[in-house]
């Protein structure tokens, strides 16, 4: 009877379409299937079997998705040039971003690349997500790549927060202290949030804790958060943009780009 159940349940859920969009086939052990394993793997057939012209024009979306992917090259090349520059210590941290607009060579010019490549990051990508929703996109057989594409919305603006913190400035301990703080809040995972305390979150071991390395905006703070911003973060987006792209090739393009 158990079995039975097992079966049933099963059943359904591969019948759902929230399955369907993830998964194309089933896992038989067929030729056939085997064949269909290798064509939609990411890793082993990135490019699609056809694409239809129409669908690689540019006209009114002017490409948001394509613009975003440029700016984040960007943002990886002049982020590299700035780490050679910049040491994460609060002795020195402030300092070093002075230097690098005053003495570094170019250092100014990158360093405005990387900001405002940062802030035209976010905005082409929401844009990029409001046509998605506005003309439809996100409908069936769409619906597993909006999310990833909610994922890298996310992201992206984590990534602009954490960058935020590195100057350690004002306006860098004012905003982290803010955003730590709505952290501490957090449903579950903070202390001052619902449930939390009943989950036994405390001040010492909630996500706020997780995120300064301690109770306070502190050296553990500015490490933590140059870890994220420079390392954990863009390896996420380049992940996640990987199986976006191959998707959009495998989904087929909603419209001309």
């Amino acid at each position: 009877m158990a079995s039975s159940n097992r079966e049933k349940i099963s059943e359904w859920v591969k019948s759902t379409q929230i399955y369907k969009a993830i998964f194309r086939h089933g896992y038989e052990d067929t030729p056939r299937n085997r064949s269909l394993t290798t064509f939609s793997n990411v890793l082993y057939h990135l490019h699609p079997v056809k694409t239809r012209w129409e669908s690689i024009k540019f006209r009114y979306t002017w490409c948001m998705g394509g613009v975003s992917l440029l700016l984040f090259v960007m943002l990886a090349l002049t982020g590299v040039m700035l780490m050679f520059y910049y040491v994460p210590d609060v002795r020195r941290a402030y300092q070093d971003i002075k230097d690098m607009m005053t003495v570094v060579s170019y250092g100014t010019t990158f360093r405005n690349i990387h900001r405002f490549a940062a802030q035209g990051m976010v905005a082409t990508v929401w844009i990029h997500m409001t046509r998605v929703f506005l003309t439809g996109s996100y409908k069936s057989p769409r619906e597993f790549n909006w999310i990833i594409g909610v994922v890298l919305l996310m992201l992206t603006l984590l990534l602009s927060w954490t960058g935020y913190l590195l100057p350690w400035d004002q306006l860098a301990l004012w905003a982290i202290t803010v955003g730590t703080k709505m952290a501490a809040a957090t449903p579950l995972f903070g202390v001052e949030g619902p449930f939390g305390v009943q989950l036994g979150m405390r001040p010492d071991n909630d996500v706020k804790f997780m995120l300064l390395g301690g109770t306070e905006v502190g050296q553990n703070a500015l490490l933590r958060f140059y870890v994220l911003h420079c390392v954990v973060l863009p390896m996420l987006v380049v992940v996640f943009l990987a199986v976006h792209f191959w998707r959009v090739r495998k989904d087929g393009f909603s419209g001309p780009l």
